[in-house]
């Protein structure tokens, strides 16, 4: 069983740009930013329990931090970690104030 602490901690924050506003509305499916070290089962676990709704599927990417160029120096952004959760048929996510 996994903590309630833990998955409360798992879950960061939700990931607006045009392409997720675009997918939020036409396949139901939800990006948001999570711990680098989640599970799906841990992401799965958290998005059911917060919300109340039901995942069908789960997708986990890490985008790699980019190098940016301040004055004469150069560093790295940090590398995070992505997850598009696809609700079940007939669920819906109010994230953001986003609805069908």
């Amino acid at each position: 069983m996994i903590l309630t602490e833990r998955l409360l901690k798992v879950i960061l924050a939700p990931h607006v740009s045009d392409k997720t506003s675009d997918n939020m509305q036409k396949n139901s499916t939800v990006v948001v930013k999570v711990l680098k070290n989640s599970t799906k089962f841990e992401i799965k676990s958290a998005i059911e329990k917060l919300f109340n709704v039901q995942v069908y599927k789960i997708n986990t990417l890490i985008v790699k931090g980019k190098k940016k160029r301040q004055k004469n120096k150069i560093f790295k952004r940090r590398d995070w970690k992505k997850a598009y959760i696809i609700l079940r048929p007939g669920q819906n996510l109010e994230f953001l104030g986003h609805s069908k």
